[in-house]
């Protein structure tokens, strides 16, 4: 191993700010939420007096697991092997905890499917096909074993403030105003765990679409595949030649979690 190569190449940064100004938590779900405890000296807040214990800032955060940049591990949709319930299996007691790092990290491989951006209908994500990855295949050669595939959507750009905001998640799944992301179907997920891809990554807000999301986080994630959601600036990465990297918060008995996700890119 090259140390001296891997310290001169250009890193990525593939991961969303998180903001309660921005729309990264799943309708529903519990509201992301980033407050002062205790700052340099005491100041008047927007509701109270901000206390001052010592001339330090820190600040607290109430989040979902699923929020901003994030992987899935499989137990956030595959039952305990005890519990009798569909697609339980031993990967059920695989917490986000216990995913091996070295699962979260590969070759990247970025797939390119913004033409399917706005193509679904009020509240439809529309599908990412096995022949969409094969058309891929046929003009930049097959998948390989170990690759981590990122589907490019370009739906991060509804990742802002305000109104237009609203398109990257509520309107589509509250509303039902706006087209959902795409989405890889189930069959594209069983397509790829043959091809031995493990672990796939988007640049929306999940890997499963607007109007029917389970079936794809089941077929996938009780194979043991991983899935990392909320993604960005996959337009700065080539179709190949880029390392990618998610370096999860480890979190006990957790259904997943937030983290850094990263590219490596020779300079």
């Amino acid at each position: 191993m090259d140390l001296e190569q891997i310290g001169n190449m250009r890193v990525v940064d593939l991961s969303l700010t998180l903001s309660e100004r921005f729309p990264g938590t799943w309708p529903g779900h519990m509201t992301f939420a980033h407050k002062n405890w205790n700052w340099f000296a005491e100041v008047d807040g927007p509701v109270e007096k901000t206390r001052s214990a010592a001339p330090y800032q820190t600040n607290f955060v109430v989040i979902d697991e699923h929020c901003g940049t994030h992987f899935d591990a499989p137990t956030h949709f595959v039952p305990p092997p005890d519990s009798g319930l569909p697609y339980a299996n031993e990967l059920g007691a695989q917490t986000g905890d216990k995913v091996p790092l070295e699962d979260l990290m590969g070759p990247a491989v970025v797939v390119d499917v913004s033409f399917l951006s706005g193509e679904g209908g009020p509240g439809v994500s529309p599908f990412i096909q096995p022949d969409h990855v094969q058309a891929f295949e046929e003009e930049h050669g097959n998948l390989r074993e170990g690759e981590v595939v990122l589907f490019k959507t370009n739906w991060d750009r509804y990742y802002v403030e305000g109104d237009e905001g609203e398109k990257y998640m509520h309107a589509s799944l509250v509303t039902g105003e706006f087209p959902g992301w795409p989405a890889p179907s189930p069959e594209t997920a069983i397509y790829l765990h043959e091809k031995g891809v493990k672990t796939i990554g988007i640049d929306a807000p999940s890997i499963g679409s607007a109007h029917d999301g389970v079936p794809v986080h089941q077929e996938g994630l009780s194979r043991g595949m991983r899935y990392i959601e909320i993604l960005t600036n996959l337009d700065q990465l080539p179709v190949r030649g880029a390392y990618f990297i998610f370096m999860p918060i480890k979190i006990g008995r957790s259904s997943g979690g937030p983290g850094r996700a990263m590219a490596l890119l020779p300079q």
